[in-house]
C-alpha cells in the first residue's frame, strides 16, 4: 500500500510540474472562472434597459407628447428616431435599426378621453422573444384622470408582436443557432488545424515546399467553408422541418451571410493554431474565445441590456453581427442592402485575423 501511495504521489507531482510549466493552462485554469464571473455578473442583465425606439406621434398634442416624455422616462425604451409614418415603423423594425416602435394615431385625445380600449400601440420586434415581456411594461402605462375630464385611467399601449406572433422560442432560437454551431465548430476545427501538423510533423514536409504562408492558410479554411455551408443548411432545414421556422427573406443573402461569418469563425481559429503549441492549448483557447461570444452576442440575453462596455466588447465577435443579420433576414425578411453596419464589421474581422494569422506563423518546427 505504501509503495502505491508513493507511485501515486510520483505521477501528481510529475503533472503539476507540467501544468507549472503550461503556462496557456494555468493561465486557463485562473481565466475561465474569472471571465465566467464577470460575464455573469456584470455583463448578463435580464432587466432589459434601454432599448432603441422610435415613436410616430401622428396625433402631435400635448398629451401625446406627455406621453412620450414618460415613455422615455420609464427608460425601457431610449427614443433615437422620429417616424412620419407606421410604414416608417415597420421599415425600421425590418431592418433592425430599433427594437420598439411608439404609434400614436391621430385620434389619440378621442381614444384618451372615450376609453374602453387602447389609445397606442406598442410595435415590437418579436424575433427576440424577451422583448415582449419588456414591452407589457410598458402597456401599463396609464394617464391619470386629470388628464382625461370626467374619466378614470386608461390603458394607453396595445402591443402587436411582430415576426413571431405565437411567441414560440424556438422560432427566434434555431436561426441564431447557426452561428453559434458555426463558432464553435468552425473556430475548433481551425484552431487546431497547424497544431496538428506540427505534432504530426507534417511542418517538415512543407517546409520542403514552395507554398506560401498565405496558400497554406488559406488552403487550410477551403474545406471548412463547404462543411461551414453544410451544417447551416442542416439547420435551416431541420428547423423549418420540425419546428416550422419561416424564411421571410432571401436564401441567396442568407447564404452570403453565412459564407462571410464562416470565414470570420475559420481567421479567429487559424489565428488561435499559431498561438497554440499543442491540440489541446488550441481547445482550451476556443473554449476561452467561445463563452463571450455566445453570451455577449445577444442569443442568449438582449443585448441591449448589457453594460455599454459589454456591448463594445461584444460588437468585436463575429457572432453579435451574424446573429442580427441571420435573424433579420430569417425572421424579419430584411434584405441585406439594409443591414451594411453588419455586414461591415464581419469582413473587417476576417481581414484582420487572417492578416494576424499570415504574419505569425512561420514554416517551421519551433
Amino acid at each position: 500500500m505504501l509503495e502505491s501511495l508513493v507511485r501515486l504521489f510520483a505521477i501528481a507531482a510529475k503533472e503539476v510540474r507540467q501544468l507549472r510549466r503550461d503556462r496557456l493552462t494555468f493561465a486557463m485554469i485562473v481565466g475561465i472562472p474569472l471571465l465566467e464571473i464577470l460575464l455573469f455578473g456584470y455583463a448578463i442583465n435580464t432587466d432589459v434597459r434601454h432599448l432603441t425606439a422610435a415613436v410616430a406621434d401622428l396625433s402631435n398634442t400635448q398629451l401625446s407628447r406627455r406621453l412620450i416624455a414618460e415613455t422615455q422616462a420609464s427608460q425601457v425604451v431610449d427614443i433615437v428616431r422620429r417616424a412620419d409614418s407606421p410604414e416608417a415603423l415597420d421599415r425600421l423594425l425590418r431592418d433592425g435599426r430599433i427594437r420598439v416602435g411608439i404609434y400614436i394615431p391621430p385620434d389619440f385625445v378621442r381614444r384618451v378621453e372615450e376609453g374602453g380600449r387602447p389609445a397606442a400601440q406598442l410595435l415590437v420586434d418579436g424575433s427576440d422573444p424577451t422583448l415582449y415581456g419588456v414591452a407589457q411594461g410598458l402597456a401599463g402605462l396609464t394617464l391619470p384622470e386629470r388628464s382625461r375630464p370626467g374619466a378614470s385611467s386608461v390603458r394607453l399601449y396595445s402591443i402587436r408582436n411582430y415576426y413571431n406572433p405565437e411567441r414560440r422560442s424556438a422560432v427566434a432560437i434555431i436561426p441564431a443557432l447557426i452561428g453559434v454551431i458555426l463558432t464553435m465548430t468552425m473556430v475548433l476545427f481551425t484552431s487546431i488545424a497547424v497544431v496538428r501538423e506540427r505534432e504530426r510533423g507534417n511542418l517538415e514536409m512543407l517546409i520542403a515546399t514552395p507554398v506560401s504562408t498565405t496558400e497554406l492558410m488559406l488552403g487550410k479554411i477551403a474545406p471548412y467553408i463547404v462543411i461551414g455551408l453544410v451544417q447551416a443548411t442542416l439547420v435551416l432545414v431541420v428547423g423549418a422541418w420540425l419546428f416550422h421556422v419561416p424564411l421571410r427573406g432571401r436564401l441567396l443573402d442568407l447564404y452570403l451571410v453565412s459564407l462571410l461569418f464562416i470565414a470570420a469563425s475559420l481567421g479567429l481559429g487559424l489565428l488561435i493554431s499559431t498561438f497554440a503549441r499543442t491540440q489541446f492549448q488550441a481547445v482550451q483557447l476556443t473554449v476561452f474565445t467561445f463563452l463571450p461570444s455566445m453570451l455577449l452576442s445577444g442569443f442568449i440575453f438582449p443585448f441591449d441590456g448589457m453594460p455599454v462596455a459589454a456591448q463594445w466588447l461584444g460588437d468585436i465577435l463575429p457572432l453579435t453581427h451574424f446573429v442580427r443579420l441571420v435573424r433579420g433576414i430569417v425572421l424579419r425578411g430584411a434584405e441585406l442592402g439594409g443591414m451594411l453596419r453588419d455586414v461591415y464589421p464581419l469582413g473587417v474581422f476576417f481581414v484582420a485575423t487572417m492578416g494576424f494569422a499570415i504574419l505569425k506563423f512561420r514554416k517551421r518546427l519551433d
